[in-house]
């Protein structure tokens, strides 16, 4: 697969653009590949770049994707100014309850519906997702849908004003818990050491509600790729973003070790499984 740069706008010309409309709400999802479904919840601001590359890998592992755009500019370079512009109007939205603790966001019921229509359209045992940052707890609610088989959740950040957070209801916390044991499934999960705005209080949260099934990775600081857009040096400012903007993509990297068992993760669940 060729690189494509991650400081240039990304035309996602390699996707197909579908306006796809389920329980009333219609939304662009950008479609690529072929195999078991793969949902991928960009971060904040928006499909990025680095986003866009990590759901190229994904497609690469035999996979097809489903990327919905949520917020920002679809292929954008993440810019400091327009991302944070980007991140007010989500933090307002009536999609996202950006600083609730235990409650879910609207959006899940969307995400859901998406990943029912993902699994008639592409078959197989079930489907993946992976939500980052803004939407990275969302991989959990979508849980409540029984398609669902192999969720991850990397640096979930909501809610924004408590660390120990969750923004999942305390009911389909408690139905996802008894259905990850009930058909021995597992949560990965991933975060940075220092990361600002998804703390090791929100981990802990999480292994307390799910138990062993939420299986969590802390990368070390110094494991972050230094050289990252303006939203990211300037607003974010830690090490946040674990297969996107602070990936380093070189082997022997533990940021590309994290992404090479995400995708692992995917095939032993919707390749491996029996059908």
């Amino acid at each position: 697969m060729a690189q494509r740069p991650m400081n240039e706008d990304d035309t996602l010309d390699d996707f197909t653009a579908r306006q796809i409309t389920l329980d009333g709400i219609e939304k662009k999802v950008y479609v690529m590949g072929r195999g078991p479904a793969v949902i991928v919840m960009t971060e904040m601001p928006g499909i990025s770049p680095h986003v866009a590359r990590f759901a190229r890998w994904v497609r690469g592992a035999g996979f097809t994707v489903y990327m919905p755009s949520l917020f920002g500019r679809d292929g954008a370079v993440p810019g400091a100014e327009e991302g944070v512009a980007v991140f007010k109007r989500a933090c307002v939205s009536a999609e996202f309850r950006a600083f609730a603790s235990n409650a879910s966001s609207p959006v899940t019921q969307w995400l859901r519906a998406l990943a029912r229509l993902a699994h008639e359209e592409c078959g197989g045992p079930g489907v993946g997702a992976i939500g980052m940052c803004f939407t990275g707890n969302f991989a959990l609610s979508m849980m409540m849908e029984p398609a669902m088989l192999a969720p991850v959740v990397c640096q979930p950040s909501l809610p924004m004003d408590e660390p120990a957070g969750m923004n999942v209801a305390a009911d389909e916390l408690a139905a996802v818990r008894e259905r990850l044991e009930r058909e021995d499934l597992t949560v990965m999960a991933y975060r940075f050491d220092g990361d600002r705005f998804c703390k090791a209080e929100r981990f802990a949260a999480f292994s307390q509600a799910l138990g062993e099934r939420f299986v969590a990775r802390v990368l070390p600081d110094s494991a972050a790729n230094p050289d990252t857009p303006p939203f990211f040096a300037q607003v974010v400012a830690s090490p946040h973003s674990v297969v996107t903007a602070h990936l380093i993509d070189e082997a022997g990297q533990p940021t590309l070790a994290a992404r090479d068992e995400i995708l692992a993760f995917f095939a032993r669940r919707l390749l491996d499984a029996p059908r």
